[in-house]
């Protein structure tokens, strides 16, 4: 009686020129060393350990952002851009001229001015506190937030306090600077801690602070300090904050979003109401 000839080995299913025994433990196909992945029990195959992962839920910040570790990207961008758009003033002498925020020019139809203003400093003192502010407010918003919403409150806050320069600010007066972006950050990490039921106290300090700030400074020194600029921005980033960090977990992106929509449209309203009423006095 002859025994019959053992079966072949198993081929990796990947790499059929090599022989296995390990098989995965999700579909049981055999796998070599090259094709396999740890798994909680055993070993998987790549397309198998690709399979769980899209089933992974993706993790969110508390309101609603994709949780990222790392350094807080957007905060770093900003301060960046902010920092070669004073490099351009010191190099450019006319970029201060034709890009900060001057009513008559905005009027004129120069709606750029709005934006482009908020990056402009005046001197290296004012980009420093700025950037540094910032920096120390902005890391933890994002981390809350995530990047997309962190974004957005800061360009809301930075066209609120353009767009009530714009409103109120004495025509004969050129605005720059990332202040009111700023204030509105201020607003908002005070609204985003107060719902983490964090301790708010120095929050509400600076804020405080930087009012008195605001509104004394100009009084005492020839420096003059746009206090519409950091009031309409610490009102729309406050604001948007708590849209942001108060809508419902189930309809939050909408909500978000919304409120984001609609804050802009403000903005465009105010701003088209202003440019009529200026090119109605002064033709």
């Amino acid at each position: 009686m002859t025994t019959p000839p053992a079966p072949p080995a198993p081929t990796c299913y990947r790499h059929p020129d090599r022989q296995t025994y390990v098989r995965c433990t999700r579909c049981e196909r055999p796998i070599c060393g090259d094709c396999m992945r740890s798994a909680a029990v055993g070993h998987q195959c790549v397309e198998c350990v690709q399979a769980g992962a899209r089933t992974i839920r993706e993790k969110r910040t508390p309101f609603g952002g994709r949780e990222r570790s790392g350094a807080p990207v957007v905060t770093i961008a900003l301060i960046v851009v902010n920092v070669l758009a004073f490099i351009a003033e010191v190099a450019v002498p006319d970029v201060q001229k034709q890009f900060a925020l001057w009513p008559p020019a905005v009027a004129d139809g120069q709606y750029y001015r709005l934006v482009t203003s908020a990056f402009l400093h005046y001197g290296v003192p004012h980009l420093l506190l700025n950037m540094w502010a910032l920096y120390v407010v902005g890391a933890p918003l994002e981390r809350w937030l995530g990047r997309l919403r962190f974004a957005a409150l800061y360009a809301v806050s930075g066209l609120g306090g353009s767009v009530l320069v714009y409103l109120l600010a004495p025509l004969n007066t050129a605005t720059a600077g990332a202040s009111g972006a700023v204030f509105g950050l201020f607003a908002a990490l005070f609204v985003a801690a107060k719902r983490l039921t964090l301790d708010v106290r120095g929050v509400v300090a600076v804020i405080v602070i930087n009012l008195v700030f605001t509104f004394v400074v100009p009084a005492v020194s020839s420096h003059a300090i746009s206090w519409q600029a950091h009031v309409g921005g610490l009102i729309a980033g406050g604001l948007l904050a708590a849209a942001y960090v108060y809508a419902p977990r189930k309809q939050r992106d909408a909500v978000q979003a919304a409120a984001t929509a609609a804050a802009l449209t403000l903005f465009a309203v105010l701003v088209w109401w202003r440019t009529g009423e200026l090119l109605a006095q002064f033709g």
